[in-house]
Parts: structure tokens; sequence; C-alpha cells
């Protein structure tokens, strides 16, 4: 089918709250302990559940192992987010599935990990994003599985049998807006769509954003910075935000627009990685693509004094960048995605917002892939407050570059002849050239919990 620039927001871009890997993983839980048919409330009940059993891929993996989940007081752990989805988290509410959650439900998920009764298992082997659960209470059993996207529930059985129609399902649950209409399209075809298009079909799905995208596109912006605010103004992960904020006021760094773009993604990414309990409007299926996608665009945006209207369409550039680049590199991957995918969404945006004609766009979009290309996904965790840092900062610069005549040449390394050449060479480079730094990565990690 074709696909419109309304599914392409509607299948990338969502509120999630938490990480979105630990998010995935209560999600899957959630979902299949909803098909039990339980005599009383989980929530008073959790004994009534006798055990969870994850099969993860590495990725998955490796990006839920450390990062807090949001409304446990910082605490982190894959089989936490399990059994926290599965004793009180809401599947109807997709990547705000922790949103009921009370202190209690955490003190009784944590004894229920500590009890032994989740069993991880590492598919070492499994490219692509992954989440297969299964709950058992009694004599029954309930088994959900998640694919591609991070909330596209794939398949749902209880006790054996297939359940073929369930408004979990992606094509017929309420969409990310909260439309009771159907969801439209395929997560996997969209994708192999959005590999295809070019740069002059990105721009015409720009123009084609009308008066719903835009108030949507607003609601993420708010979202996000909300983010940053709460990572300015409490304390919380590495601090990356407020520490340059206390640089600037020192006068060790300049506050000019660059600066902002860093303070603000980066104090959201503070927020957001310690598990602050506000969601983000994530982009491509991730909540920090979505805070790079979005707040460097919005600080350009402020700086220059920008209308709502071409600040929206500015993002809606960014995601639909971002979303393409991803379908290249893959949902999850060795390379940090927050930087090139996210960073290079941010970069046309902010070209775009300061008035750059396309080829302007498109040499933005390459000068931060060649920046950036070499950065590593090591995990969600706190720190990754400073790639978001270093991917705001490199994203205004560049499109300063791109806007003042600098492009890098089809002659060096990655780059392309063409923009979308040098975005399916980076997709060629993370899902081909980076397999086995993937396992590498995954293995030093693997190691410092052995050791601990």
């Amino acid at each position: 089918m074709e696909y419109t620039v309304k599914d392409i927001l509607e299948l990338e871009v969502a509120p999630a709250l938490g990480c979105t890997e630990p998010t995935a993983i209560a999600l899957g839980a959630a979902a299949a302990t909803s098909l039990l048919s339980l005599k009383s409330d989980l929530k008073n009940s959790v004994d009534l559940i006798e055990s969870i059993e994850l099969w993860l891929d590495p990725n998955i993996f490796k990006n839920g192992l450390a990062v807090a989940i949001p409304g446990t007081g910082g605490l982190s752990g894959l089989e936490l987010a399990s059994a926290i989805g599965a004793i009180a988290g809401n599947p109807m509410l997709r990547m705000e599935v922790l949103v009921p959650i009370t202190d209690d439900d955490v003190k009784l998920a944590s004894k229920f990990v500590k009890d032994g009764k989740v069993k991880i298992n590492l598919l070492s082997d499994h490219r692509g994003l992954y989440v297969k659960t299964a709950v058992k209470s009694g004599s029954d059993h309930a088994l959900s599985i998640i694919e591609v996207l991070h909330d596209n529930i794939t398949n749902l059985e209880l006790n054996g049998k297939v359940i073929s129609d369930h408004p979990l399902y992606y094509n017929s649950s309420t969409n990310n807006r909260g439309d009771k209409k159907k969801r439209r399209g395929n997560a996997a075809e969209l994708e192999k769509s959005l590999k295809e298009i070019s740069m002059e079909e990105i721009f015409s799905l720009v123009d084609a954003l009308d008066s719903s995208d835009l108030d949507f596109i607003e609601r993420g912006i708010e979202m996000n910075m909300a983010l940053a605010r709460y990572g300015l103004e409490n304390p919380c992960g590495l601090e990356v935000g407020a520490t340059l904020k206390k640089l600037a006021d020192k006068g060790l760094v300049a506050k000019d627009m660059i600066h902002n773009a860093r303070l603000l993604t980066a104090a959201a990414g503070d927020a957001r990685m310690s598990g602050a309990r506000l969601p983000a409007m994530s982009s491509a299926g991730s909540g920090n693509h979505g805070l790079t996608a979005i707040i460097p665009v919005k600080a350009v945006a402020d700086h220059i004094k920008a209308g709502r209207d071409e600040l929206c369409r500015a993002v809606g550039l960014s995601h639909i960048v971002t979303a393409c680049i991803k379908a290249h590199t893959g949902r999850l991957a060795a390379i940090c995605a927050c930087s090139v995918a996210a960073g290079a969404g941010a970069a046309a945006g902010i070209a775009y917002l300061m008035g750059a004609d396309k080829s302007q766009i498109g040499a933005a979009i390459e000068n931060i892939i060649e920046d950036l290309a070499g950065v590593i996904c090591d995990g969600a965790k706190n720190s990754c407050a400073l790639k978001l840092d270093t991917a705001a900062g490199a994203a205004v610069q560049a499109a300063l570059f791109a806007i003042n005549g600098l492009n890098v040449k089809m002659t060096d390394g990655i780059v392309g002849e063409k923009p979308e050449h040098t975005i399916r060479n980076i997709g060629i480079l993370s899902s081909q050239g980076m397999v086995e730094t993937d396992r590498v990565i995954l293995k030093i990690m693997l190691d410092k919990i052995i050791k601990k």
C-alpha cells in the first residue's frame, strides 16, 4: 500500500513512558497476563502468577539492562520490568503501560523477582526487535510476542490457542492520538517503503501535513519540553543538562543557539533515563530519538523566533527523516541512532526552519551522518544524556554548515552521491558492518554483571 504522512506519524511517533525497551518488556508481560482468567485482582493476588519467562533479542536485552524503570524510584532490570508489567501494567496504554503502577506494585514485583519467578532467555543470534513472554498461572498459560516495533504485538495465545482477533493487535487498537479508528498499514511494510523513499518524496510528505498533524506534533513538542524542564529543575541522572547550565552561568561556555539545544536535550535525557514519570513523544520507536528529533529544533525556533506552524512542520520533517534512516539501520543496532538517525532528523528540521533550500537540507543530513557515524549504542542508561548532548549540538552545527555552503563530498568515506545514498550507506554500515561490534558490546556488558 502507499503510505501517507499520517501513516508515518501513526506508526512511528507515539507517547512512551520510560525507556522503550523495558517498556516493551512490561507491555509483553501485561498483554500475556491480561489473557489469563484469574479469579481475583492481580494487585492483591500476585501469587496467582506462578512464573514469567522471556525470550529477548540482544538489543532489547542490552537496552533494558541498566536503565531506570519509571515509578520505581530508580530501580532497573529486565526481570523487574516484566514483573511490574504483569502485576500492574495496563496493556491498552501500550508504551504508557506503566502509568498505573504504585509503590505497592513495585514492592510486589521486586519480591516476585527475588523469589526467582522470572526467567530470561537471551536469543544471541536473533536479528531484529523481539520480545516473547510466557506467563503461567495454575493450569493456564498465556503468551505474547512483540516484533518490529516496541508496541507491535504480533501474536497472542491462551493455553496454546492463537487469539486471532484482539484489540491489542496493531491493526485494531486505538491509535496514538486517542482516536477510536483502526490503525492503517503494517510496521514491516512501512519500513520497507521508507527504504525506497526519495528526498523529493520526503519534502512532499512535509507539505502534506495538515492542521491535525501539526496539532499532534505540537503535543509532542510540549511533552518533550516538559522533560527538559524537569531535568533542569530536579537532580536526576548524570545532570548533564544542569551542568551545562552551570558552565554557562559561570561564563565558561557561551549561551548561544547550540548551547541551548544541547542543554535542553541533555536535561530531558537526564530526566527520562533516571525514570521520571513523564512521558516522552518517541520517534521511530525510541523516546530518546524523540528528544533528539524534537528539542534541538524547538531550541532553534525559540532563538530565531519562528512561528508555531513553521516549527511543527520542521519537527514533522525531523520525524520523517529519523524514520527513514531507522528503516535502513534497523530498529535496534550497534549504532547510536539517537545520534545518527534522530540527529540527522533534527539537522534537517533545523535547516528547514532557517529557510534552507532542498539541497542544503540534504547537505545538513550528510554533514551529521559523516560526523557521528561511528557513535556506538552501549545500552540505555543515564549516560545516554551525554550522547543526546553531542547529537543536539552536532545537529545545529550541521544545519548551519549546510546553509553556509559546507557539504561533505561523495569522495569522503561513506558519503554517497545523494543524501538518499548516504542514508543507505549508514544502513549498510549498521546492519552489516557492525554486527560483530554489537556482540562485543553486549559481551562487555554481560562480563561486568558476572564480575559483580
